[in-house]
């Protein structure tokens, strides 16, 4: 007999093994997928691990419903990732599976509802069961999801079970292909009238349609018309006619045309011609010679280049050195925001070579990606993308470039695999036998630490591209200048008088603050009450586009209220601000500026990023005000000035990482100004001119930044010196929730000693979405295992997940948390 072990997309610790049934025995293969049932009636897609002829010990093999692959969709080295990822992050295979894996690659059978032959008593039935069976009546067959749109209920499963009970109605288990191709149709002229002198006998006998010899006409007078050959796509053809669809439809009829379906690639072709590969000036070469040499000695590579010093370029001579050798490179960023830029500088020299994969994309067209990578002859050599472009089935990987490679965004946080892109995209470049490449102008502590010790090779570049220097950084004293009201408005007196003159020559500006919305806070003058969120312990946010508040954990909305919902006082003021009031402000003060905001309550679209970016490029957009995705990697030509609204914000979180960060987002929005000709500008508005970390952005000094936080992370034992594994517990009943995280916490200090375990502690919001949450963090040494650590934290888990008042509470396992 012959088995598979199979991975399942669901977060069970084991693989499954499934007998193969003869007349599939030819088909299955490793990293293919297969259909088969799980639990009592639920069928999943898995993909099949490895094939062999032992029978499990423990259970009775169920059989494979189904192979539905004709080739492995999933390769060897993308299941040895997997697996590290499964084991260094401390999470099941299943859940590396479902967020490696599209969803249309993710079947899940849907559970379909029908009637049962026996005669319905209704009055048996109450209103909603009597709903229920009337629409089964109409339409014989609902899934869950047509019974709660026909009730208007989120939650419908008890009259649904009631009426099984009844034997009024049964349930069956249906697996459903979530890819659709794309089909268009096409016109074709028929065969009929393949020469000059049938097409014009034809419209002789047309001159008494009008419309239908006009649309024949506009057919053939396409400059690219053949008789044989040419066709235009259906849908186009009828909105640049005007014509009716009748008219068209009656041509058809009478065998004028002919439609052909075809199907057709969802992603968008690069047909304009391609730029030769841009030259590298003397510090980029150097810059470069260092990185081969790196290479040569099978290192990763730190590349430490100043904002707009020309890290691109690099990039673009290293891609073009992996196309000579026909090997694939994959350029991640931390962002989707950045992507939309990048992909036009990409495409302008690589052509068609450039694919792009992110979530902003639809489920089809992931899939046309994944798919086209299959091949031996796939076009996308260069791969663009967040971080979920890790997964994808690459044959020739020869580099990867992992550009903001400090950025925390690299992070997946939730649903597990908890994973960090950079470290993967590290152990991958092993696994591949690929050169990596990590870019930034504010490196990680964790990355130059590594430079030190060796264990990096180093690349730097200390000047612009543009031969411009590093803009001018000024701050503007908020304490001092609101003490004297020389306030207007949000705008200090520095930042308003560098607006005006940015403004008069034609500059454009970029305003940071990192909070959208409003006002971060409805506060009532009379009693301090705030208005908070119902399911998160947290103050609700003011977006005064929609006059809402809003939260911004959970999605919690409410309506603005007259009164104080605590003492019923109409005295409330708005405490903070967010971007939504900035844009106020600069409409109100600079009436004449065209002034966008992009957060993202402006970028939820598709193209939102790409139409911001592109007016912002072409400026039509005067002042473009935004949060932290504005920051990173942006490259804007026309921008002369750059304010940062409150840089005391992010110098004040209870995070060992706070100046790390502070030092990094202050350095990068600095660095979008004055990338040309002109040496640009910077304001930061602060209450304390002189923190260090400010004075550190001012001077450029990156060494005394990294020299003071390197010393604190050694007295207190952090990375890069300890390793830290962060544990989350979650559950609505915050007295039960205290019971286990108390357990929980004792017995891991048990074994692994009090000095390594911290907690549990309820972090700063202790609630989201009506779960409360506490924190236990474990430090411990380089020296010791992780693998033992996750041991321990395993077993406990399981002693604790076995116990019948516990069984709800969630464990989180977050390794190398950010």
């Amino acid at each position: 007999m012959l088995f598979v072990d199979v991975i399942v997309p669901v977060p069970v610790p084991n693989l499954f093994t499934y007998e193969v049934p003869g007349e599939f025995a030819a088909d299955v293969g490793v990293g293919k997928r297969v259909v088969v049932q799980f639990g009592k009636s639920r069928f999943y897609s898995a993909i099949v691990r490895s094939i062999h002829n032992r029978e499990p010990e423990n259970y009775k093999a169920k059989t494979v419903q189904s192979v539905l692959d004709t080739i492995p969709i999933v390769q060897e080295e993308q299941l040895v990732l997997w697996e590290w990822i499964s084991s260094y992050y401390s999470c099941h295979i299943g859940e590396v599976m479902n967020s490696a894996l599209p969803a249309a690659y993710k079947l899940v059978s849907e559970t379909k509802i029908l009637l049962c032959d026996k005669e319905v008593d209704f009055d048996q039935l109450n209103d909603n069961e009597y709903l229920i069976i009337e629409a089964l009546q109409l339409q014989q067959v609902l899934s869950i999801a047509d019974i709660n749109a026909v009730l208007g209920l989120k939650s419908v499963h008890s009259f649904i079970k009631s009426l099984l009970d009844k034997g009024y109605i049964q349930l069956e288990e249906e697996l459903k292909e979530k890819q659709k191709p794309l089909i268009k149709s096409y016109l074709k002229l028929s065969p009929e009238y393949n020469s000059e002198v049938k097409l014009l006998d034809l419209f002789q006998r047309l001159k008494s349609v009008s419309k239908q010899e006009d649309l024949l006409m506009l057919f053939t007078s396409q400059k690219d018309f053949e008789f044989d050959n040419f066709k235009c796509e259906k849908a186009n053809f009828l909105k640049k006619s005007g014509a009716s669809r009748s008219s068209l439809n009656t041509l058809i009829t009478k065998n004028v045309f002919i439609v052909e379906e075809i199907e057709v690639n969802r992603l968008p072709e690069f047909t304009d011609a391609v730029s030769a590969l841009p030259k590298l000036n003397p510090d980029q070469k150097i810059a470069k010679k260092k990185i081969d040499k790196g290479f040569s000695s099978n290192k990763i590579v730190l590349l430490n280049g100043v904002t707009g010093s020309g890290k691109t370029e690099v990039y673009f001579s290293l891609i073009q050195e992996q196309l000579d050798k026909g090997k694939q490179v994959l350029y991640l960023l931390p962002e989707i925001a950045l992507t939309t830029q990048l992909i036009e500088r990409l495409r302008i020299v690589f052509g068609d070579k450039v694919g792009v994969y992110h979530s902003r994309y639809n489920i089809n067209e992931r899939v046309e990606v994944w798919t086209d990578l299959l091949k031996e002859d796939s076009k996308y050599k260069i791969i663009i993308g967040a971080r979920s472009s890790l997964f994808l089935p690459y044959k020739k990987l020869g580099l990867i470039i992992v550009d903001e490679e400090h950025e925390s965004s690299y992070k997946q946080f939730d649903p597990a695999p908890r994973y960090f892109a950079r470290d993967v995209a590290i152990f991958m470049a092993k696994s591949y036998g690929a050169q990596c490449v990590l870019g930034t102008a504010t490196p990680s502590i964790e990355s130059f630490y590594n430079v030190q010790n060796g264990k990096y090779a180093y690349a730097e570049i200390k000047t612009r591209h543009s031969g411009t220097l590093l803009p001018e950084i000024f701050c503007a004293d908020l304490q001092d200048d609101k003490k004297k009201k020389k306030m207007t408005g949000l705008f200090a007196p520095l930042l308003k008088k560098e607006m005006e003159a940015a403004l008069e020559n034609k500059e454009q500006i970029i305003l940071f603050q990192n909070r959208r919305g409003y006002a971060p806070n409805l506060e009532c003058d009379s009693c301090g009450h705030s208005e908070t969120c119902d399911r998160c312990d947290v103050s609700l946010t003011f977006h005064k586009g929609v006059n809402q508040l809003r939260c911004h954990y959970c999605g919690f909305t409410q309506k603005i209220e007259l009164a104080c919902s605590a003492c019923g006082s109409i005295e409330t003021g708005l405490k903070g601000f967010g971007t939504e009031m900035i844009q106020e402000e600069v409409k109100k003060y600079f009436p004449s500026a065209k002034v966008a905001r992009m957060d993202l309550d402006t970028t939820r679209g598709k193209n939102s990023y790409l139409d911001l970016i592109t007016k912002f490029a072409d400026k039509e957009i005067d002042v473009l005000v935004g949060t932290q995705m504005l920051t990173k990697g942006l490259d804007f030509g026309g921008v002369s000035l750059v304010g940062v609204l409150n840089a005391d914000q992010m110098l004040n979180y209870p995070d060992f990482r706070a100046h790390e960060r502070a030092f990094q987002l202050l350095t990068q929005v600095s660095g979008r100004s004055g990338r040309r000709e002109k040496r640009g500008k910077v304001v930061f508005q602060t209450y304390n001119p002189y923190h260090t970390i400010i004075r550190n952005v001012i001077e450029n000094n990156f060494l005394e930044m990294y020299e003071n936080e390197i010393l604190n992370r050694k007295n207190f034992d952090y990375p890069p010196f300890f390793r830290l594994i962060s544990l989350t517990l979650k559950h609505r009943d915050k007295s039960l929730l205290d019971a286990c995280a108390e357990g929980f916490g004792i017995a891991l200090k048990g074994e692994l000693t009090e000095k390594r375990v911290l907690g549990p502690e309820y972090p700063a919001i202790s609630r989201i979405n009506n779960l409360y949450q506490k924190n236990i963090l474990i430090k411990f040494e380089k020296s010791v295992s992780p693998s033992s650590i996750k041991e321990v934290i395993q077993k406990w888990v399981n002693i604790y997940k076995k116990e019948s008042a516990f069984q709800r509470v969630r464990f989180n396992v977050n390794v190398d948390p950010q």
